[in-house]
Parts: structure tokens; C-alpha cells; sequence
């Protein structure tokens, strides 16, 4: 029997990471013997014990439930690597990490699992991602039936010559537009399923990046040694978008924006690309806001992981 890790990260968000549980729980497992690993990184005093008090009250059926601490709090690169070494060393063939303010359908792991499963080179396979309904950006956009099949991403477009990901569908209420198997730019951090030969090829995250861009560091260096990286449609969760960030926008965004935009660009990004980048921190340090100076600050000092930002 094939092992399936689900990996959710829980930091001072517990009624969050319990309401995923609820619907993870829920799942159909086809036949994969199926674990879900919650990870909590480092949480204010009670969150941790909040999840495990309530996870006894959900019947998880067959699958297995776990609850990992770090003590600290590691990012969502970190947090995420500790659950991705538990779920390696266990043997699990499939890893899925999922961010705790989502909601997933039954039939979300089975379909991820069927599509990468259709061919070897495939590395990493994302679901079909709605908005929470309630959560859009436009709530008032939409009428009451539309809400719910709102597109948060539907594929991961890269934009290189300004080193921003973005995501296809965003906004769009669902036709069906969106609902063939292909090949993606980036499958978003917010779920993703890794297949555990790929994971094992290229490494874990990028522990510097701490927060933002790990993901999609990790989709390339997938990319780069040989896999392809899929967009599944018929695997399907719904986000309650930037909670755990507080929001879009922040002051959070801003610093690890900036900085990890710029270890992302210089990495990837072509020599034209990086000279833009290089004009652009130095506009950013004489007239961006004070988290963006700071993480173009840090970034040529070389200061990562959680940097200058008290977490």
C-alpha cells in the first residue's frame, strides 16, 4: 500500500488548522494509507494544545493524525521542511503541504495522486484553488451562487521580466475555462503535492527564504532537474485568502517581498532581468515604504532567514 503525507502548518492559527482537519478528515483515500502531520511552528502559549484537544473529537477513520512541534517558530519554509523530513523518513510516496485556512474537497488527495501518478516525469501537482466563500477580493462582484467558485489560482503564470508569480483565473468565477490537465508555470505553496523521488532529488525548501518565494524556488529546482509541474483541476480546495499573513498588504508582505524578490530574481531570472531588479532596490531604498527598505536592506547584507522581522 502507497503512503500519502498531508502536511498542515499551524502558527497561532488553531481554529483554522482545526476547521482543515475537519475537512481533511473527510477525505476519500483510494485505497492510500494516509496520514495527515500537523506542525505546529511555534505558537503563543495554547495553540498547539487548542489542536490537539480537538482533533480527539474528529473521527479521522483510517487515517492517521500526528502533531509535531519546533518550539520556535521556523517560517513556512522551515515549519514545512520539518514536516517533509518526518513524512520522508515514514516513507510516504506522496507529500502534500496545505495551508491551515483551507477548506478541501473529498476528492482532492485521490486526484492529485491520479495525475501524478499518470506519468513518471511529473514532479509536483496543484489542485484547482477557489476563494473561501466570503473571501474574495470583490466580494460584492458576485451574486450569492457565484461566490465559492471564485478563482483564486488555476495555474501558476511567471512573469521573468518582473520576477512576480502570478495566478492564473484569479477573480474569474468558474465556467469551466480552466478544467484541462497542463503543464504550470509554479504550483502555489498553498497546496501543493511533491512526489517523494522528486523531493529526494532536489532537497527541501530554501530555509533562507523563510517566508514567500520557497515555493516557488522549490517548483524550479524541480523544474530544472527534470520533472514537469502540473495543474490538476479536478482536485479542488477553497482558501480563506492571507489570513495567516494578516492580509494582503502588510508590512509582513512588504519585507519578505522585497527581500526574497530579489534572492529569487538573481537566481533565476535572466542577466536583463537581474540589472532591472538591481535599478529597482536602489529606488526602493531612497522611496519605498520602511519593510521593503529593509528587506532590499538585508537582502545585499545577506541577512536571511527571519531577518530584521520580528515573527
Amino acid at each position: 500500500m502507497k503512503k500519502a503525507a498531508v502536511i498542515i502548518l499551524n502558527f497561532n492559527g488553531e481554529k483554522d488548522t482545526v476547521s482543515c482537519l475537519q475537512s481533511v478528515a473527510k477525505i476519500d483515500t483510494g485505497g492510500l494509507d494516509v496520514s495527515i502531520i500537523v506542525v505546529d511552528n511555534g505558537s503563543k502559549e495554547g495553540s498547539a494544545q487548542y489542536v490537539q484537544k480537538h482533533a480527539k473529537d474528529i473521527d479521522f477513520g483510517k487515517i492517521h493524525f500526528e502533531l509535531l512541534k519546533t518550539g520556535k517558530n521556523l517560517g513556512f519554509a522551515g515549519g514545512n521542511n520539518v514536516g517533509f523530513k518526518h513524512a520522508l523518513e515514514n516513507g510516504n510516496d506522496y507529500i502534500t503541504i496545505l495551508n491551515n485556512d483551507t477548506l478541501v474537497d473529498e476528492k482532492f488527495l485521490t486526484e492529485l495522486v491520479r495525475v501524478l501518478d499518470s506519468e513518471s516525469k511529473i514532479g509536483i501537482v496543484g489542485p484547482k484553488i477557489y476563494f473561501a466563500k466570503g473571501f474574495e477580493y470583490h466580494r460584492d462582484r458576485y451574486s450569492d451562487k457565484e461566490k465559492g467558485k471564485v478563482f483564486w489560482y488555476a495555474g501558476g503564470i511567471m512573469d521573468w521580466d518582473n520576477v512576480v508569480g502570478k495566478h492564473r483565473g484569479v477573480d474569474e468565477v468558474d465556467h469551466g475555462q480552466f478544467d484541462k490537465i497542463e503543464e504550470t508555470d509554479f504550483v502555489s505553496g498553498c497546496c501543493m503535492m511533491i512526489k517523494k523521488e522528486a523531493l529526494e532529488k532536489v532537497g527541501l525548501f530554501d530555509e533562507k527564504y523563510f517566508l514567500y518565494y520557497e515555493e516557488n524556488d522549490l517548483n524550479q529546482r524541480v523544474r530544472k532537474a527534470g520533472y514537469k509541474i502540473i495543474y490538476a483541476p479536478k482536485a479542488v480546495i477553497w482558501h480563506l485568502n492571507a489570513r495567516s499573513a494578516g492580509g494582503s498588504g502588510s508590512v509582513l508582505q512588504d519585507y519578505f517581498i522585497a527581500r526574497n524578490r530579489m534572492k529569487f530574481g538573481m537566481t533565476y531570472a535572466s542577466f536583463r532581468t537581474k540589472l532591472a531588479l538591481l535599478r529597482e532596490s536602489l529606488r526602493i531604498l531612497k522611496s519605498g515604504r520602511q519593510w521593503q527598505k529593509t528587506g532590499i536592506r538585508d537582502y545585499y547584507l545577506q541577512k536571511f532567514g527571519k531577518g530584521s522581522f520580528e515573527v
